[in-house]
């Protein structure tokens, strides 16, 4: 049995939707920029994802510019969107509206 399960449609309109998510279906991929006051808000946000990150053993693909967080998140082991993803992408958006 796969440790990932598979993302189908309804589930990922779903969470695009409620999340304000983008899809690029190319790349299969979820993504979404992040806004901060500020550099150290921005690097705060980013540890906390990281911790998050390992605790799910699977890592975002991001990148910060001052205080601009971007991540992208896929399932590189079956190259398509998992349960992971989104559970990752919910914790993510759940300590966001936290601290703004």
């Amino acid at each position: 049995m796969s440790r990932y399960q598979i993302v189908n449609h309804e589930q990922l309109q779903d969470f695009l939707q409620k999340y304000n998510w983008s899809y690029d279906d190319s790349k299969k991929t979820i993504h979404k920029e992040f806004m901060f006051d500020d550099f150290k808000q921005a690097f705060a946000f980013m540890s906390y994802v990281a911790l998050w990150s390992e605790s799910y053993n699977h890592h975002p693909n991001w990148s910060n510019v001052y205080r601009h967080v971007y991540i992208s998140l896929t399932t590189h082991d079956i190259n398509d969107l998992s349960h992971l993803d989104i559970l990752l992408a919910k914790k993510i958006e759940e300590y966001h509206h936290g601290i703004t």
